[in-house]
């Protein structure tokens, strides 16, 4: 059986306007008993055909198969295989990560014995009310196909079911077929035809006519709309059609973690970062929008600002998507068809109609204004470097193909006000789950997945401490990575959060415990990233200017194998946030003053958010 998977794995293939490429470009193991005589088995005698990788965790290993898909419009992966238990457990995280970021990854982690005759195995669960059930389990609500294969034969329906969500624009996700280690290493007499290469088309869905024709009416009575561009304008490689769209009717487009990039940064229409990250000119435009566009976004908090972005009284939605989940939020018209497809047939629609000239004027004030406001945040002070002083020396050290990766901490919001993005997949964020220690194993699949890029991960040292080793991997295989370490000891983010709710930063620097207070209010922690990152085989610097930050990139760029540059940040200077807000509940009663204030605070904005009926 386990012979069978790997066979099924190698003639896989997508195919998107003809081009067709292998959807597997390979797996990633980490053995124990639950899979090396099966699964381990059958990568050994297929090494040569179907390539094979040795990472350092298992979480990280999800992370990297995920990167590598993100960078590869989801037309691509990896699959992962792990032992049954903790080996198994530890991908979980991974798994959330994927299917909350609509991304695909099939997972093959070993299970207990199906025959459940030597049971209790090592790291079994044992459950009191049924034999059928083991770690495993965990994965379902994290994956959107999930599956128990107590018989070789039931592969033969199990693994095409879950080439077909993988593949899937509107269903990917995390996959989840559980192997049991018995079953693994049984023979089945399979039929030859479930081995023979098969190419999943990929089209491109579209919406009803009737209701595109609608959307077009709605648009042509707009007097203030906006386009909020998502990740599906990136993943439908719909960029150029959207530059196209919005350049012949006037509408601005703001955009999503997720999809900024879909517009170069000096288009004439864009206005940059909306929501609770964004800037000011797309917060402002958000609240005064009558129509709202929203093109392959899911309209997560983070975009909406907790439901307070969109004020106007009579503000209507138009969702353009290939998951009718995700088209119908918001109450919008619902487009469910792919990005480009529906772009390029709204398009003729609007012939002779665009935005009035007081709203295109509008737009160029504020893109002046943005720009203005950020050459005073990455302004350079002569002392300890802020983390835009650092965002805006790679920004210009950086070519337009260069990619940037970065998941948790208050570097995504500075990312994604500040960065100027040149091409659609410079900007690589996961902020769907927002999982420290993403940073530096996605990018690892990243450099995979496009060999002839740059790649530059930005990760804080709280997060490079969760998950670092993965440095170890990209020496082994030869992947070579720039990753800068912004070193402002502890969560600033969190931290900034704590203190924004009364708690005084609670909990969030790297201190030691004082032996008088009994808290961890001591002497910060000496921790030498530098010398950690050498130890896993990286070549280590730092830089504590930008002169110094341009000389380390530039050696950084010329080396043979993965280079981390440490960057000790000002952790108290903040880019800050602009005309939006968060919600995070504060306690409603508190014995701390600080905290009562916060309340009144947040009982007075929650007032703005709205539910659109």
């Amino acid at each position: 059986m386990g012979q069978a998977v790997v066979e099924f794995l190698g003639g896989q293939h997508t195919s998107l306007d003809g081009n067709e490429e292998p959807f597997f470009a390979g797996v990633l193991a980490i053995f124990g008993h639950g899979n090396v005589a099966g699964i381990g088995e059958a990568l050994l005698a297929h090494r040569n055909r179907l390539w094979c990788g040795f990472p350092r965790n298992e979480q990280a290993m999800v992370h990297t198969a995920v990167g590598f898909a993100k960078m590869a419009n989801r037309r691509r992966t990896l699959a992962c295989t792990s032992s049954i238990g903790p080996g198994a457990t530890n991908m979980i995280t991974g798994a959330a990560l994927a299917t909350i970021n609509r991304l695909p990854v099939l997972l093959l982690p070993g299970d207990i014995f199906a025959s459940r005759g030597p049971a209790p195995v090592l790291q079994q669960l044992e459950s009191a009310a049924t034999q059928d059930v083991s770690v495993n389990d965990c994965f379902r609500p994290v994956s959107r196909y999930w599956d128990r294969i107590t018989r070789p034969e039931q592969l033969v329906t199990a693994l095409p079911e879950a080439l077909r969500i993988l593949t899937s624009p509107a269903e990917t996700g995390a996959v989840t077929l559980c192997l049991p280690q018995d079953v693994q290493a049984e023979a089945f007499d399979y039929p030859e035809a479930l081995f023979e290469k098969r190419v999943w088309t990929i089209g491109r869905t579209r919406p009803d006519r009737s209701l595109l024709e609608l959307a077009g009416t709605w648009l042509r009575a707009a007097r203030s709309p906006v386009i909020v561009a998502g990740g599906g304008v990136i993943y439908s490689e719909a960029t150029d059609t959207l530059s196209r769209f919005a350049e012949a009717t006037g509408v601005a487009v703001v955009e999503t973690m997720a999809g900024k990039g879909s517009l170069p940064f000096d288009h004439p229409q864009a206005l940059g970062a909306v929501g609770v990250t964004g800037a000011p000119g797309p917060n402002r435009l958000a609240r005064d929008a009558d129509l709202v566009i929203v093109v392959g976004s899911r309209l997560s908090d983070f975009t909406t600002a907790s439901r307070t972005a969109f004020q106007h009284p009579d503000v209507r939605f138009i969702n353009v998507n290939v998951s009718a989940f995700d088209a119908g939020k918001h109450q919008a018209l619902a487009l469910v068809g792919d990005a480009r497809a529906t772009l390029d047939e709204w398009l003729p629609l609007m012939a002779g109609w665009g935005t009035p000239a007081e709203y295109r004027e509008r737009i160029a004030r504020e893109q002046a204004g943005w720009a203005t406001e950020t050459e005073r945040i990455c302004a350079s002070t002569g002392t300890c470097m802020s983390q835009a002083e650092v965002i805006r020396v790679l920004n210009e050290f950086t070519g337009p193909r260069d990619v940037v990766v970065n998941a948790a901490g208050s570097l995504p919001g500075d990312l994604h006000k500040l960065w100027r993005a040149r091409d659609p997949k410079q900007y690589h964020l996961e902020y769907g789950y927002s999982c420290m220690g993403y940073e530096i194993a996605a990018g690892l699949g990243v450099k995979m997945a496009a060999p002839d890029r740059e790649v530059y991960v930005l990760v804080g040292d709280g997060s490079y401490l969760m998950l670092a080793q993965e440095i170890a991997t990209s020496i082994q295989e030869g992947v070579r990575l720039t990753i800068l370490i912004l070193d402002n000891s502890g969560f600033a983010s969190i931290g900034g959060l704590s203190r924004s709710v009364g708690c005084t930063g609670f909990l969030t620097e790297y201190r030691a415990r004082d032996v008088e207070t009994g808290g961890l209010d001591g002497a910060l922690l000496p921790v030498d990233f530098a010398a950690n990152a050498a130890s896993l085989g990286a070549r280590a610097l730092t830089a504590s200017t930008p002169a110094g930050l341009r000389d380390a990139l530039d050696d950084a760029r010329r080396a043979d194998r993965t280079t981390a540059i440490v960057i000790p940040v000002d952790r108290g200077r903040h880019v800050g946030s602009y005309e939006s807000w968060w919600d995070v509940p504060v306690a409603e009663v508190s014995a701390n003053e600080a905290v009562r204030r916060a309340r009144a605070e947040y009982e007075q904005a929650r007032m703005a958010e709205r539910q659109f009926l």
